[in-house]
């Protein structure tokens, strides 16, 4: 029954054992709390036996007998209620004073059992002082012991009381976090199912118990946003290699047909380094993709180590410089010495690669292509502009996905995966691209968001 969960919700065990330990621990205190106020009574009563027996025995040794005798009946006038009850008895064993009525009265502290009613079967305790006269004789001075034992009955009412209080408020209290937490939880666990179905925008609602489940939801809603984009990759991967390498395939079926036909030798040859060459492109895309989905992944962190941008984007552009000259094109570099980072030299590598062998494929002749390494605000900045045609604003998000490609780049060799692979590395490296406008041209700027740190200033220039 539904009412029934909030008792089989682990809110309500865990109130069950807090109230138990609660419990323990007022009944420990209670028991502590008795046992301290029965001393303190019994030890009043004690000292006040003993200050009674003092006084009458003083009399008896100053004043004498008589003296004794007074003082007891004064005693019993002021006391009213009968705090004290004394027997005297002389030095012939005679009773002078009997309140007490039992002659099993003995020296030193005693327990005494008395009826003063003999309607009343029950006896009343009494405790009693007993004291050697020093004009001969024994003084027995009692008090009874009703109060502290009504004391004590009361405390032990309260405990059980308080004890019951306690434990019916927790399991109240239990039942009703409990059945509070079941709610929420059923919310959560309504929506996971409904993305179980297949409902993948479904997104769990907060459970409002505290912060930290709060939290909890949020970073559940946020790993559902990334199964969420990594499925909607799976499926625009899987679209772009039906319709991307449809065109590869065929070109390689149409000549391993052509292939098949050749009766001239060297016609056979010339086919078959053909389909090699072909099938080389297709493996080679299918190698970018498959990168591209492990970088993406987060995988190669690991292999981060401290190593200088500087000479490595140095090196990028000192590769590049002769193929930019027999392109007709000039390629700059404006670059800080001895700027360092931690990440992958070889992945920061390809990155810089492919934005410079872009910038030089999708220019026109005599343009110039600037690569500028800098910090700015204690960042370190990368950037390759050109003076090309640039890419239109609508555009540039979508030349960072695999197998985009500008419809005036559709004649150049390649397979759109470039930027894409160069977004994937930026991304493993926490590096910010941005594609902005270089009036005229592209310019494709990272920003790291790690701080710089510089060993020797300076820019050097490659012309």
């Amino acid at each position: 029954m539904a009412w029934l969960s909030g008792f089989r919700s682990g809110a309500f065990r865990f109130a069950c054992l807090l109230a138990l330990a609660f419990a323990a621990g007022s009944a420990l205190v209670l028991v502590v709390v008795e046992r301290s106020i029965a001393h303190y009574a019994v030890d009043a009563t004690e000292g006040g036996l003993t200050s009674e027996a003092a006084i009458l025995a003083g009399e008896d040794r100053e004043e004498g007998r008589a003296s004794l005798l007074g003082a007891i009946a004064r005693h019993r006038r002021a006391s009213g209620a009968e705090a004290f009850r004394y027997q005297v008895i002389d030095r012939a064993g005679r009773l002078l004073v009997d309140d007490i009525g039992t002659p099993t009265v003995r020296l030193g502290w005693g327990q005494v059992a008395v009826h003063d009613d003999p309607q009343d079967p029950a006896a009343e305790t009494l405790r009693s002082l007993g004291v050697a006269l020093p004009n001969g004789g024994t003084l027995v001075v009692a008090t009874d012991t009703y109060d502290i034992q009504e004391l004590r009955r009361a405390l032990d009412r309260f405990l059980v009381v308080a004890g019951a209080v306690i434990t019916v408020l927790a399991l109240v209290g239990g039942y009703l976090i409990g059945a509070l937490f079941m709610r929420r939880l059923d919310r959560v666990n309504a929506a996971i199912a409904r993305v179980m179905a297949g409902n993948t925008a479904e997104r769990l609602p907060p459970i409002g118990i505290s912060r930290e489940f709060d939290q909890l939801s949020a970073n559940l809603n946020a790993m559902l946003d990334r199964i969420g984009a990594l499925m909607d990759g799976l499926r625009q991967v899987t679209t772009d290699i039906a319709h991307d390498l449809r065109t590869p395939l065929g070109r390689l079926r149409q000549q391993l047909e052509q292939t098949r036909d050749a009766r001239d030798p060297e016609r056979f040859d010339a086919s078959i380094d053909t389909a090699i060459a072909q099938t080389d492109e297709i493996l080679a895309i299918f190698r970018a993709l498959l990168r591209i989905g492990t970088l993406e992944g987060g995988d190669g962190r690991q292999y981060f180590a401290p190593l200088d941008l500087s000479e490595l984007v140095g090196r990028v552009i000192a590769a590049y410089q002769p193929v930019a000259e027999d392109d007709g094109k000039t390629l700059i570099a404006a670059h800080a010495n001895g700027l360092l980072i931690e990440g992958d030299a070889e992945l920061l590598a390809q990155m810089m690669t492919n934005l410079v062998d872009n910038a030089i494929r999708h220019t026109p002749a005599g343009s110039t292509i600037v690569s500028r390494l800098e910090r700015i605000d204690g960042a370190i900045v990368a950037s390759v502009s050109d003076d090309g045609p640039g890419i239109p604003p609508h555009e540039r998000d979508a030349v960072l996905t695999r197998f985009y490609r500008l419809d005036r780049s559709r004649n150049l060799p390649g397979a759109g995966l470039g930027m894409a692979l160069a977004a994937a590395i930026a991304a493993l490296h926490r590096v910010r691209l941005d594609l902005l406008d270089n009036r005229p041209g592209l310019r494709v700027r990272l920003t790291f968001a790690q701080p710089a740190r510089v060993v020797e200033t300076g820019v050097a220039a490659l012309d």
